[in-house]
C-alpha cells in the first residue's frame, strides 16, 4: 500500500509499505485525509529532534472503520468515520499515574517517534478512535486543535479573562477559539494580516500585528495598563517565550505551547514580582477531544479559512518541498489517501 515517508531530511518520497497487522484488539482504518502541521515539516526539514529515519508522516487523521478483530471492545460500525489520538502511554510513569497520560514520559506519537497515517490503511487500538458528525476536513483538524484547547484548560481560562495569544498557525488557533469557547475575550498576535483575519472568525476580537505595532503599547492599551490575564505562546521564539513573561498581568497565568529552538535568558524577578503561574502544556486528554468535536459540530471554527490546499497522496513530497520553500504562505495543507 502506499504511504509518503521522509528517508532523509529533505527527502519525502511516496512509496509501498506492507500491510498493517491485525494484532488482537485493534481497529483496523482506511485512512481517508490527513492534516500536516508544523511537525510534519520539521521532520522533513531533519529539525525534529524526536524522529529517525525514513519515517512516515502524519497524526492529523481523518478515517473510515474497516473491521475490529476479535477482543476489541468497540462498539463503532464498519464505515463509522473517526479521527483519533495519535500518542500513546505507559500507564506506569509519574503524568500517566497522574491522570495525565497526555505527558506521558515515554510517549510515542503517530508520524515522530513511530510511523504515522500518511498512508492508505493502518491499524489503531479502538480506545483512540472518536467519531462524529463531521467532514474528512473537519475530522483533520480535531488533533490540531485540541492541543490549543488543552492549553487553554492548562492556563484555567474563563469568561472573566483576557487572553493573549502569540500565534495564528493550527495549535495557535486552537487556542483562540478554546478562549473564546469559554467565553473570555481573545487577543490574536501574529504579522500576518491573513492569519489575523482567520483569528477574528475562529473568536479573537482584539488584534496586534507585531510586524508594524509596538506589542507592549497595544497590549497595555487594550487591557489599561493591566496586561492579559493569560498569555498562550505558540510559536516558539525567544523573544515571544520573553515577551509572554514581561507582558502577562500580576498574577498572570503564561502557558507555552511551542518548543523555543535556543535558549531563552530571563529577568527572572518577574516570576516573583508578578507571582506568575507558568506552565507547559502539551497533547490533548480525552475531554479535549470531546470539546473540540462539539465545538465542530456546532460550526464555530472557520474551517474552510484555515486550509491553505487539498492535495493528492501522490503530490504530498512535492507539496513538502514547497512548503519548506515559503511556509509563509500555508497555514494547513491536507492531503487526500482515498
Amino acid at each position: 500500500m502506499k504511504a509518503v515517508v521522509v528517508q532523509e531530511p529533505g527527502n519525502a518520497m511516496l512509496v509501498d509499505i506492507p500491510e498493517p497487522s491485525e494484532a488482537t484488539g485493534n481497529t483496523l482504518l482506511q485512512i481517508r485525509m490527513i492534516g500536516l502541521c508544523g511537525t510534519d515539516l520539521n521532520t522533513f526539514r531533519g529539525k525534529n529532534p524526536l524522529v529517525t529515519f525514513p519515517r512516515v508522516l502524519g497524526h492529523e487523521v481523518a478515517a473510515t472503520i474497516l473491521s475490529t478483530s476479535t477482543g476489541a471492545q468497540n462498539s463503532l460500525q464498519n464505515g463509522t468515520a473517526v479521527t483519533l489520538a495519535p500518542y500513546t502511554s505507559c500507564g506506569q510513569c509519574a503524568s500517566c499515574l497522574r491522570g495525565r497520560p497526555n505527558a506521558c514520559r515515554s510517549n510515542q506519537t503517530l508520524g515522530v517517534q513511530r510511523d504515522g497515517a500518511l498512508t492508505e490503511r493502518i491499524a489503531i487500538p479502538p480506545e483512540k478512535l472518536y467519531d462524529a458528525k463531521l467532514s474528512f476536513k473537519e475530522l483533520c483538524l480535531v488533533e490540531p486543535l485540541t492541543v490549543g484547547f488543552h492549553a487553554a484548560k492548562r492556563g484555567r481560562v474563563t469568561k472573566h479573562d483576557t487572553v493573549a495569544v502569540f500565534g495564528c498557525g493550527g495549535v495557535g488557533l486552537g487556542a483562540i477559539s478554546a478562549a473564546a469557547y469559554h467565553g473570555a475575550r481573545v487577543i490574536a498576535i501574529d504579522m500576518d494580516d491573513a492569519k489575523l483575519e482567520i483569528a477574528r472568525k475562529a473568536g479573537a476580537t482584539e488584534f496586534v500585528h507585531s510586524g508594524r505595532e509596538d506589542l507592549h503599547l497595544r497590549l497595555s492599551k487594550i487591557t489599561d495598563g493591566r496586561g492579559p490575564d493569560c498569555i498562550i505562546e505558540a510559536i516558539g521564539l525567544t523573544q515571544t517565550f520573553r515577551a509572554s513573561v514581561e507582558e502577562v498581568a500580576f498574577t498572570g497565568r503564561v502557558v507555552y505551547i511551542g518548543y523555543a529552538k535556543e535558549p531563552v535568558a530571563y529577568e527572572t524577578s518577574l516570576f516573583v514580582q508578578k507571582e506568575l503561574d507558568i506552565l507547559g502544556s502539551r497533547n490533548a486528554l480525552p475531554e479535549d477531544f470531546r470539546d473540540v468535536i462539539r465545538m465542530l459540530e456546532e460550526r464555530r471554527f472557520p474551517v474552510d479559512d484555515m486550509i491553505s490546499a487539498i492535495v493528492p497522496i501522490e503530490e504530498a513530497p512535492e507539496m513538502l518541498r514547497q512548503w519548506s520553500d515559503n511556509p509563509a504562505a500555508f497555514t494547513k495543507i491536507m492531503v487526500q489517501v482515498s
